[in-house]
């Protein structure tokens, strides 16, 4: 009598279907598109796992780090639901590995919902808008929408009144102003921003030039750009919003990054632009005043400029990674 063989066969993505879904989610946005992150899939679970060599000055705690990681790990749940398979996700499996971000099981799922993969549809054509826009068409229903696709990952989003915009861009110009002399923050911006063909980085042509960024007012200020007038007829009128959380741990912060993420995605599933902020939250004095902007106490972690383009160029996607440098397949 031999004995029951009692091994379990784990159901993963083919070869073909993993390549195609990891490519898709490597599209996330990451802080200067500095795509710090790894994955590394062990025949049965995919694991996600920061890259500290990526994290930078300006970023001390990582916590900038941490909401990229975040943003790729919804952009991969969401690329495999894409292709009919449901995520189980164990976040921070191991607190003895602070750069194990994440562990993922698959199971089948051959009806995820209408708004995935609508999400996963606009991965390829979401994009970083810093030029002046439009108020965005729909609003009052589209904002409700984000509020519901942030609260599972107990992030907060609130609509700031175009009151305070003048706040904003004050405390957007305090923010550079105390990083106008700092010249590790400067050699490091400048070795990020205006390069061409890096695999990493923004590259020229997403940044904007001196005389289009002051119609926008709200936003870092990146290594100035030959001079250019685009959308010139226009003001800024992108509606602001402010996600926020209920502490400032790393797990806090990667669930930022996801709900960032699906904001991103939902609002260019709606023909909508966006256009992600954090550099006023990395000084205390900016936490502090945009924490004071709305009602209930929370850490603010990150800003969204949202509008409308009313142009219908697409620009050319930034440049990513290879995908060979930051995901490892082993396979019996």
């Amino acid at each position: 009598m031999t004995a029951r063989d009692t091994s379990v066969v784990t159901e993963v993505p083919d070869h073909p279907t993993m390549l195609a879904a990891m490519r898709l989610a490597c599209r996330a946005p990451s802080v200067h598109n500095t795509q710090p992150w790894r994955w590394v899939f062990d025949g049965a679970r995919l694991h996600l796992y920061s890259d500290t060599d990526r994290q930078l000055s300006m970023d001390p705690h990582g916590r900038q780090l941490m909401i990229s990681c975040g943003a790729v790990l919804h952009h991969v749940r969401t690329a495999f639901a894409a292709y009919n398979w449901h995520t189980d996700t164990v976040r921070v499996p191991d607190l003895g590995q602070p750069r194990h971000l994440a562990a993922i099981e698959f199971r089948p799922w051959p009806d995820p919902p209408a708004g995935v993969r609508a999400r996963a549809g606009a991965i390829d054509h979401r994009y970083t808008d810093r030029l002046p826009m439009l108020e965005p068409d729909g609003w009052d229903d589209l904002a409700p929408a984000l509020r519901t696709l942030v609260s599972p990952h107990d992030i907060e989003l609130d609509v700031l009144d175009d009151s305070v915009r003048s706040r904003l861009v004050t405390a957007s110009e305090q923010s550079t102003a105390l990083r106008r002399y700092d010249m590790l923050y400067q050699s490091e911006l400048h070795w990020w921003a205006g390069h061409t063909e890096m695999p990493e980085g923004i590259p020229p042509s997403a940044l904007v030039s001196d005389a289009e960024f002051a119609r926008v007012g709200v936003g870092r200020t990146f290594p100035s750009v030959p001079h250019s007038m685009r959308r010139d007829h226009i003001q800024d009128r992108a509606r602001i919003v402010l996600l926020s959380s209920n502490g400032d741990s790393p797990q806090q912060w990667l669930h930022t990054g996801e709900a960032l993420s699906a904001v991103l995605l939902e609002c260019t599933v709606a023909g909508l632009s966006a256009c992600a902020l954090t550099h006023i939250t990395e000084v205390p004095s900016g936490r502090k005043l945009l924490a004071n902007l709305v009602p209930r106490v929370g850490l603010p972690q990150v800003l969204v400029r949202i509008g409308t383009t009313p142009d219908a160029h697409e620009p050319t996607p930034t440049p990513r990674r290879p995908l060979v440098d930051v995901f490892t397949e082993h396979r019996e």
